[in-house]
């Protein structure tokens, strides 16, 4: 009987190959079964040694190549086999990667698991952007929301985005009219300043600027495509005026 194998479930970072961990990159490179989600950057993929299997897990909203279920079954089934598999996920495993599942999955058949984290989208597309989660003068508290999760309308959001807070809010694209209504139902200002950072970290990378009752319009009018991330707070509109005031006071 083979061996078990060991299932990691790995970070691929933003999308830039050169903000993979050196792990990850190893393992990459000796991995005979490579597990990948469709955001997966095919920079990323090809890093993979040549003669190893790619299976595209590709999810899409309300669209699964594979259900859930049916993944953890193949990683669990492959490393009973034998076979080390590498589970690649964008961003990081554990942050809205269903990488926690995954572990369980494993755990639960006993089958050995390594997680290797990666750069989260929310911090490669924001770096990119140049925008700074937190700030001293902006922001010290930073909360992470899944824009698609269930019961949207009944989650209660109040407090998470506001003055010295800043929230990011994955996939939430599709649901950018709800997510606005929401906000501001629960009572953030209209005028709080948002960004949307479309294919961050990436060479076709663009940051929308606006204000929140203007997301669904700014999102519509952009035509903008996931992946893709929304940010809100005063940290994606640093004043100007500040900016030059700091340079020229350096200067002297």
């Amino acid at each position: 009987m083979a061996e078990t194998g060991t299932i990691y479930l790995v970070g691929a970072g933003p999308g830039d190959p050169d903000l993979l961990t050196l792990r990850a990159a190893r393992l990459l490179e000796r991995a005979g079964l490579i597990v990948h989600d469709g955001l997966v950057d095919p920079s990323i993929l090809a890093l993979a040694r040549p003669d190893a299997t790619l299976v595209s897990v590709a999810k899409q909203r309300s669209k699964h190549t594979l259900p859930q279920e049916d993944i953890n079954a193949l990683l669990v089934r492959e490393a009973r086999a034998g076979r080390d598999v590498v589970r690649l996920k964008g961003g990081d495993p554990l942050i809205f990667g269903r990488g926690g599942e995954e572990a369980e999955a494993a755990q639960a058949a006993g089958v050995p698991v390594e997680i290797v984290p990666g750069i989260s989208a929310a911090n490669g597309a924001a770096a990119a952007a140049q925008i700074a989660l937190t700030h001293r003068d902006a922001s010290s508290i930073v909360s992470f929301v899944a824009g698609q999760c269930k019961g949207l309308k009944d989650q209660d959001w109040a407090g998470l985005a506001g003055k010295g807070r800043t929230l990011v809010i994955y996939m939430g694209v599709k649901t950018a009219p709800q997510i606005a209504e929401k906000l501001m139902a629960d009572g953030l200002s209209p005028d709080m300043p948002i960004a949307v950072i479309e294919n961050g970290a990436r060479p076709e990378m663009r940051v929308l600027r606006g204000l929140l009752a203007g997301l669904p319009g700014l999102v519509e009018a952009e035509r903008v495509k996931s992946p893709a991330l929304i940010v809100i707070g005063d940290v994606t509109a640093r004043d100007d005026a500040r900016i030059a005031q700091i340079a020229t006071e350096a200067a002297e």
